[in-house]
């Protein structure tokens, strides 16, 4: 059994930061639960272009306003606290923040915590064994 809180995750290599984000990774791939997640804060007024060309996400909203953006269809989906969206498809999207926003996230294949957005907003496919 694991039990991990949120607080002794953050300033550890479990806390990863990008320029408008922080992602508290409480489950990786080491703990091999075959999935990964994430407590994840977004700062008001960022907008995030993401491809998971690599990984399933689902993001359930815990708190703030924003939507999401699905680049290939164009439509636009109103998030707010208790909504869920699944990146299943690999879609291009674009997550924008009206608020501080704040998410669970569960990656499938899971991420080792080392992962960071790249050009073009995906995250590389990396094992425990990449360094």
């Amino acid at each position: 059994m694991i039990v991990r809180s949120l607080e002794e995750t953050i300033g550890t290599e479990r806390e990863v930061r990008g320029p408008t984000w922080t992602s508290r990774r409480l489950v990786l791939a080491r703990e091999k639960a075959g999935f990964s997640l994430n407590d994840t804060v977004v700062d008001a007024g960022a907008e995030l272009e993401m491809w998971y060309a690599n990984h399933i996400e689902a993001v359930y909203v815990i708190e703030g306003e924003g939507e999401v953006v699905d680049e290939e269809t164009g439509e636009t989906h109103r998030l707010a606290p208790g909504v869920l969206y699944l990146v299943d498809a690999h879609q291009r999207h674009t997550l924008r923040a009206h608020t501080r926003f704040r998410a669970v996230c569960v990656f499938d294949p899971p991420l080792t915590g080392r992962e960071v957005h790249d050009e073009n907003g995906a995250f590389p496919l990396l094992t425990e064994g990449d360094r």
